[in-house]
């Protein structure tokens, strides 16, 4: 029987490796994506390997909607000739970026590119894979706890992951002629180095995190890959068109 297969933006560092991982650990193959890093990709797939796991990690930038094309044919070509299938399973749409700055401040090129990155790319990039995905298959997307409660110099940043919040509910609607489930799985603060690192590196603004937060710490990695882990579970395959925060109880 063959394994499935996951792909995930992001992969190679920060929760989408955490993601990745937790897929390997339930038997499921992976495709991911890197930006800049390849020495890190190459690292995440021979970690996977050394687990009995199969990966392959392919080049992209999530805010050039003009390569969607073009990936989408590296996909079809990396399912053939490295897992011999015609499809995948699962898409997570995880890769991001970080951008603080308050209402006032916000320029126009900030607004593009986290547009462009967390919004158009999502929106696009599904469009492009969804001839390669298998019926029955799973979408999760990626929005922030910020996208409930506000903190100062997020709006831009937080408005694109509302609008994918809306857009998942259209996408489980339309997609679920072809049994395909979206959902959309909110993060809240992590210590990645997202951002910068704020959360994991500046005491202050962690214990403001932890203090803010039912469950009195900052999050791990591991706490949202898990989460995604469980999404593509055969336990979530009734989940569909949802907002679920995993968030440890941030600003209850």
């Amino acid at each position: 029987m063959n394994r499935k297969i996951a792909l995930i933006t992001g992969a190679s560092r920060g929760l989408g490796k955490s993601a990745a991982l937790h897929l390997v650990a339930q038997g499921i193959d992976i495709i991911g994506t890197y930006n800049s890093r390849a020495d890190e990709a190459q690292a995440l797939v021979a970690e996977i390997e050394s687990q009995g796991g199969r990966a392959a990690m392919l080049q992209l930038d999530v805010g050039q909607s003009e390569r969607f094309a073009a990936f989408s044919g590296a996909v079809a070509n990396v399912l053939k000739n490295h897992f011999d299938r015609q499809h995948f399973d699962f898409l997570v749409n995880n890769a991001g970026i970080g951008v603080h700055a308050n209402f006032v401040d916000t320029t126009v090129e900030q607004f593009d590119l986290l547009m462009n990155i967390h919004f158009k790319g999502p929106f696009f990039l599904t469009q492009s894979l969804l001839p390669l995905m298998n019926d029955g298959g799973r979408i999760v997307n990626i929005s922030s706890g910020l996208a409930r409660f506000s903190l100062p110099g997020y709006g831009a940043y937080a408005a694109m992951k509302g609008a994918m919040e809306v857009l998942t509910r259209y996408q489980a609607k339309e997609l679920g002629e072809r049994g395909i489930a979206v959902n959309i799985l909110a993060p809240g603060a992590i210590e990645t180095d997202f951002g910068g690192g704020a959360v994991r590196d500046i005491a202050a603004v962690n214990q403001m995190v932890a203090s803010n937060t039912a469950l009195g710490r900052a999050g791990q990695p591991d706490d949202i890959g898990a989460a995604i882990a469980l999404l593509l579970s055969p336990g979530g395959q009734w989940i569909n068109g949802q907002r679920i925060e995993a968030s440890g109880g941030m600003f209850l």
